[in-house]
């Protein structure tokens, strides 16, 4: 069955959609030998596909959905000159697979891996404002101004201002406190510079939750394939995003 060559890219790990758009243009792609353009069709099982001359597998691409605990010192991805332990060490499955929530490296908690790029690139857009919820152990409790600040945005060094964030507090450690944070952005190191800016010092940060995914029991270091489930409220979730995000489109409340 024909398909448009985009969507079989994306589904064989080359991005989203567009992404796959973009490799196209480049003269990266053919079919049966000739240039593809924007627009064609293949059959992925029938048609030789090659992209930088490489052929894809005839087969359906089984996809893969996981969601890991990465533990603290793992980084989220690998980097050309870091022999840092990295969360594909972790979960050995063959082909490349795309990360979503990145964490810092002293952070722990829910990462997902995927080698659906078009599901990949949406919910690691900051236009669709995914939600990702933290619990966070700072060293003191914090008082009545400092959670409203956290909750009605903070600038950052940069400028940025944050959006708003939903914050309560949760119980006690000592003298230390957990709370729990949950975000519809997520720039680099966002919650430690949050809580810098009003005063607090975050000890521990557990993400434990990605949209409708919860990192449930999982200890560091484990994973899990999501269920049909899982998976059918991550894309039903996406969809509505994408919809909200269009041009003229409605936006959700």
């Amino acid at each position: 069955m024909e398909e448009r060559l985009q969507k079989i890219l994306a589904r064989n790990g080359f991005g989203s959609r567009r992404s796959s758009e973009t490799i196209i243009l480049e003269g990266r792609v053919r079919v049966n030998g000739v240039v593809a353009k924007i627009g064609a069709k293949a059959d992925p099982f029938r048609d030789t596909i090659t992209v930088d001359g490489k052929p894809l597998p005839k087969t359906e691409t089984r996809m893969v959905y996981v969601a890991l605990h990465k533990p603290r010192y793992v980084l989220s991805d690998s980097g050309a000159i870091d022999d840092r332990k990295t969360v594909r060490d972790l979960v050995p499955l063959p082909g490349h697979l795309f990360t979503v929530g990145r964490l810092d490296f002293d952070s722990e908690g829910l990462i997902l891996l995927t080698n659906d790029g078009e599901l990949a690139n949406i919910l690691t857009h900051p236009r669709y404002g995914h939600e990702k919820e933290y619990r966070v152990l700072v060293s003191e409790k914090p008082d009545e101004k400092q959670l409203s600040a956290l909750r009605h945005g903070v600038v950052l060094e940069d400028g940025h201002r944050t959006a708003p964030a939903h914050v309560k507090l949760e119980s006690a450690a000592g003298k230390s406190v957990w709370i729990r944070m949950t975000l519809r952005e997520g720039r680099n190191r966002q919650i430690r510079e949050m809580a810098v800016r009003v005063g607090l010092d975050v000890i521990r940060l557990v993400r434990v939750r990605i949209g409708s995914v919860l990192l449930g029991n999982l200890k560091p270091g484990e994973w899990r394939e999501l269920s049909n489930v899982e998976v059918r409220r991550l894309k039903v979730i996406t969809n509505v995003g994408q919809k909200a995000n269009l041009p003229g489109g409605r936006k959700s409340a």
